[in-house]
């Protein structure tokens, strides 16, 4: 790889490790008693409120609706999520010091098996908040379940509940594009080298 390739993977590992630094998923709700809003925050490592007693504020809202409480240390993806990205980092390292760019397809396979298990695990957990519901809440309504969207926007009772990716999830994604950009440049040097040999 010519020293531009391995430049553009060091930034894209870079790129993945400000995954730490800010959240991947934003969860907002509109609602008339909020009207400044109230939201929680994804990080790799942390669930947090949007604003400082937001988390608490919806704790107290699904008490009523009979949803379990949301305690981001009894989540265990939060635990191993720093992990998966630390691998990442250590193998695309691995890729540039020793010059192999035919290890970028399994960075990249790997990594994709990673996004579409991490969005199937977060949507079992939305329906499992959303459904498995506590039988002596305060409000029931029968047939009503609160599960957030995946992706988009949906209204539950009197809230409006939005779901959307955030900086860290397109830091992910703009990584993931790197490697397969410097992939595909180093499949066409190679083509060419070898035409003109």
């Amino acid at each position: 790889m010519k020293m531009k390739s391995k430049l553009y993977l060091g930034l894209a590992l870079v790129f993945l490790l400000l995954t730490f630094a800010v959240p991947i998923w934003n969860i907002d709700l509109e609602a008339p008693q909020y009207p400044e809003g109230i939201g929680l925050r994804i990080w790799i490592n942390q669930i947090s409120g949007a604003n400082e007693n937001d988390l608490q504020n919806i704790n107290k809202l699904n008490h009523y609706i009979g949803m379990k409480t949301i305690e981001p240390e009894s989540i265990p993806e939060l635990t191993i999520m720093p992990y998966i990205i630390i691998f990442f980092v250590v193998f695309g390292l691995v890729i540039i010091f020793l010059n192999k760019p035919k290890l970028i397809p399994i960075w990249l396979v790997l990594l994709t098996v990673c996004l579409i298990a991490g969005l199937y695990d977060f949507y079992i957990w939305e329906y499992d908040y959303g459904h498995n519901l506590d039988t002596k809440a305060a409000i029931k309504i029968p047939g009503m379940n609160y599960q957030p969207p995946l992706i988009g926007s949906k209204q539950l009772l009197n809230m409006k509940t939005t779901s959307l990716p955030a900086a860290g999830s397109f830091l992910i994604m703009i990584s993931f594009v790197t490697f397969l950009a410097v992939y595909i440049y180093e499949l066409r040097k190679g083509a060419s080298n070898a035409e003109t040999k």
